[in-house]
């Protein structure tokens, strides 16, 4: 099994994966997802205590940030990978299926194919998150078969795929696709010229004979009739059973998803290759599938090898895990990302228009975005603190940081002691941060005005009379915080202890 090109050929792998962005870009394939979409619910606050009716965290929550989830997220994925995109699911006519359809339709997805029924209810999944831990996750999913109305309605809106769309169909089992509607369209395979599965239970779907499936480490061993254990032997037990995969499958091509072990790409004829992930907490990976398969599809759509495209893919799906909640990738942060030459990839540190574009997103899903700024030099306890703070104050914290020449100004010649590069590589290691950006000027007015976070936050050195920012803040409708002041925590003793106990010659 070969790996993923990195070494002597990585210079040459991003050049393709670069130019597989730049063709999705120019193209806008056109891309139908049909299958089970999810609204997912995020309720998010702080843990101060225990309750006293059961030893469970009392979780005091913040407004809900409800994003779309299921093929509901591979769409909106595709939309801001720069596919067109259709999607083709049954929602209820409830609270839930408006609140869906809008965050569909508000990401640039075409629902005109998308069928509201009465008596239905929309799939959906709260996750309560207590101090960055997930402490339950209820789901709410409908209850019976569909009825004959629904299965003929999603038949006829099958029936319009078009032989130049690729067709994505997710079954995550929560109803869209009963045995009946799968037996029609083994059937009636729509002349879609790529057909990709991503199913709970690939087997179901091997009668259609898919061009392309993309099972997890636990659908593989569905599809195998055994588990594929834990740990990183995952990948050579699936590389050694690419034959037998593919058969049970009924599929083509194969991309086996294995979260932090990244994936292995199954091609008859070829060896196996894998991409590796980059290590992310488990609870920031929700979603990744469907942003991976969403990414695999584009590079495929723009005809892009299939070893390729799962790179790429794998590119767009550690730009989210490096986010908590449900996330997509835009294509300018995966651009941003594989355009590294370190390898890294930056996902979180963005400049003005990408940023916003990144947060329009955010505010769209119902984010409250709160701004804090500073140079971040030596970075120290009063740093962290004001940082959770102030994300404690929304939904979403954006970081903006004086760049190395407005540093030199504010602070004398001798500083910054770190580079802006050195900088953002330390704060993109805090999870409380998710976006990071510079600015040149002696204050970030310029970027309030584009951004017009909910929140502006400044440490507890200042009053907001003293900052040139509130007027700029509040006309935009947003408010200004003063967070806790910590005495003797700040870079200028930090930067002073060191050289009074540095040795002298």
């Amino acid at each position: 099994m070969t790996d993923d090109g990195r070494g002597a050929d990585q210079h040459v792998d991003r050049v393709a994966l670069l130019d597989v962005a730049g063709r999705i870009r120019a193209a806008a394939p056109r891309v139908v997802v049909a299958g089970d979409a999810i609204l997912d619910r995020w309720l998010r606050g702080d843990v101060t205590r225990v309750s006293r009716e059961a030893p469970v965290p009392v979780v005091e929550v913040d407004e809900p940030e409800l994003c779309a989830g299921g093929a509901a997220n591979t769409a909106v994925n595709l939309a801001a990978l720069g596919a067109s995109v259709s999607l083709i699911a049954v929602l209820g006519a409830d609270e839930d299926g408006r609140a869906l359809d809008a965050l569909l339709r508000r990401a640039g997805v075409d629902t005109s194919r998308t069928l509201v029924r009465e008596g239905v209810c929309t799939a959906s999944k709260t996750r309560v998150v207590g101090a960055d831990q997930i402490v339950v996750r209820v789901d709410h999913l409908p209850k019976g078969g569909p009825s004959d109305a629904h299965r003929a309605a999603l038949r006829q809106a099958l029936a319009t795929v078009g032989e130049d769309d690729v067709l994505i169909v997710c079954d995550y089992g929560t109803g869209c696709f009963d045995d009946d509607t799968v037996a029609w369209l083994a059937r009636h395979r729509p002349p879609a010229r790529t057909l990709i599965v991503d199913a709970h239970d690939g087997r179901r779907w091997a009668p259609m004979h898919p061009d392309l499936v993309t099972p997890n480490a636990l659908e593989a061993g569905l599809l195998l009739g055994h588990p594929l254990g834990p740990g990183a032997p995952r990948a050579e037990a699936v590389a050694e059973s690419q034959e037998e995969l593919l058969a049970a499958a009924g599929a083509s091509r194969a991309v086996v998803t294995l979260d932090r072990d990244g994936t292995v790409v199954l091609r008859p004829g070829d060896p196996p290759t894998r991409t590796r992930a980059r290590i992310a907490p488990e609870h920031q990976a929700s979603g990744a599938g469907d942003t991976f398969v969403a990414a695999l599809a584009t590079a495929v759509a723009v005809g892009a090898p299939l070893d390729v495209g799962a790179r790429f893919a794998q590119a767009a799906a550690d730009v989210v895990t490096a986010r908590p909640g449900t996330a997509v990738a835009r294509l300018a942060e995966v651009e941003r990302a594989l355009g590294d030459p370190g390898g890294g990839g930056s996902t979180r540190f963005l400049d003005a228009p990408d940023l916003v574009e990144a947060l329009a997103d955010r505010r769209a899903a119902g984010g409250r975005i709160v701004f804090t700024n500073g140079c971040f030099d030596v970075i120290h306890r009063g740093h962290t603190t004001h940082l959770r703070q102030a994300k404690a104050l929304g939904d979403v914290l954006v970081v903006a940081l004086n760049d190395d020449a407005s540093v030199r100004r504010l602070k004398g010649p001798e500083r910054p002691v770190n580079p802006l590069g050195d900088r953002v590589a330390v704060l993109e290691a805090l999870d409380c941060i998710d976006y990071l950006t510079t600015f040149g000027d002696d204050t970030p007015i310029a970027l309030l005005e584009a951004l017009r976070p909910d929140v502006y936050a400044k440490g507890g050195d200042y009053t907001p009379e003293m900052l040139a920012e509130t007027e700029v803040v509040r006309a935009a409708g947003g408010e200004v915080r003063i967070l806790d002041f910590l005495p003797d925590h700040s870079t200028t003793r930090v930067v002073d202890r060191i050289r009074s106990t540095a040795p002298t010659s």
